[in-house]
């Protein structure tokens, strides 16, 4: 079983996404956010030991607060905006059994290109910001998650640095 360290509803409260977007549509890119950007942040051991708390829904318990911290803190933060950049090219397109559509309302304006991709570059560097908080707090509290510290060649280890070089416009 796999644990999503947000829900729909954290994604749609915390940012551009409105309220009533189908969550079937949104789920799938949180989970991409997750497995792309959170587990690379993370380390596979520190995302294991996130996935057992929450499943197990041991996150709860006073011996577990300093994960519970960083999980509130500063993954949900992070998972939210990276979720929002993967979300956002797809958002206008659904695939049926008729084909491929994109979606039009009547009443609104289609975004240009170039409106879409400064969307997603503001969104990545939020994502970008949140994540340097990350990497920053565990830089000076990684004592506090063994998992950070260690795995073994067949394993993600930790990307402790945030080195984002933009997006060309």
């Amino acid at each position: 079983m796999k644990a999503l360290f947000i829900t729909p509803k954290d994604l749609k409260r915390k940012s551009i996404i409105s309220g009533d977007t189908d969550n079937d549509k949104l789920l799938q890119f949180v989970e991409v956010a997750q497995d792309t950007h959170i587990q690379n942040y993370l380390g596979t051991n520190l995302y294991v030991k996130l996935q057992e708390l929450v499943v197990n829904d041991d996150i709860n318990t006073p011996a577990y607060d300093d994960y519970k911290n960083l999980l509130i803190e500063y993954i949900k933060p992070m998972l939210i905006w990276y979720s929002q950049v993967a979300y956002l090219p797809f958002a206008p397109y659904n695939i049926g059994n008729g084909g491929l559509f994109k979606h039009r309302s009547s009443n609104d304006d289609t975004i240009t290109q170039e409106e879409l991709t400064k969307l997603i570059y503001k969104a990545s560097e939020t994502a970008e910001f949140y994540t340097s908080r990350f990497v920053d707090y565990m830089r000076y509290n990684s004592t506090l998650y063994p998992e950070y510290n260690t795995s073994s060649n067949e394993q993600m280890r930790p990307d402790r640095d945030v080195n984002f070089t933009g997006w060309a416009l």
